[in-house]
């Protein structure tokens, strides 16, 4: 095992980690409510940050694999800087999905003509796709939020050398990570046909 990297200050910590995790649940919830796409106009096309969010949440997930096959052969070193890897990445997916909702505005899956809401007729195109594409973002969106304050204290336990206490929690939320870094690529190869 490693040496702890941090002094354990569980109160201190866990005040920390509850404010950051509400400070982007707030930024999330309430930049996605502001649409800059007819005010502000960029030099590229503002999808490439969906594009980059794809890219980032595969890799993610490549990263949790890598982390896992590490960690399983010991090899604690390796481990560590994968997942922080990981996190950092996670951290540039928040700031690229922020822009990207903020200068493209909200796709609605099935919506080609323009009008916001979807006719009868885009629905039935839509089909049965949407039904999974809608499921796959309500699981995704709530485990990703839900998901955010277990990483950091999963982190945090490892950081503090109170790697039994990681171990357990990592059990737990080291597969919500995994999926919600997958669903991501999903999502945006299922929405991305619908970008203005």
């Amino acid at each position: 095992m490693l040496p702890a990297v941090w002094k354990k200050n569980d109160k201190k910590a866990r005040s920390l980690i509850i404010i950051f995790s509400m400070i982007v649940f707030a930024a999330v919830s309430i930049l996605g409510r502001y649409n800059l796409s007819g005010k502000v106009d960029l030099p590229f096309n503002v999808h490439l940050f969906a594009l980059a969010n794809a890219i980032i949440n595969g890799t993610v997930a490549i990263l949790l694999l890598a982390g896992l096959f590490f960690v399983k052969r010991r090899n604690y070193l390796l481990h560590k800087k994968i997942m922080l890897t990981a996190m950092f990445l996670s951290v540039l997916f928040l700031v690229s999905y922020i822009c990207h909702h903020l200068f493209a505005g909200e796709a609605i899956y099935g919506e080609t003509d323009g009008v916001k809401g979807l006719s009868d007729i885009e629905r039935a195109a839509a089909g049965t796709k949407r039904t999974i594409y809608l499921f796959i973002l309500a699981t995704h969106i709530p485990l990703a939020g839900l998901g955010l304050p277990f990483i950091l204290f999963a982190a945090y336990r490892a950081l503090t050398g109170e790697f039994e206490k990681h171990k357990k929690l990592v059990r737990i939320i080291w597969p919500v990570w995994f999926y919600v870094a997958m669903t991501g690529v999903i999502i945006y190869f299922m929405i991305s046909p619908y970008y203005n």
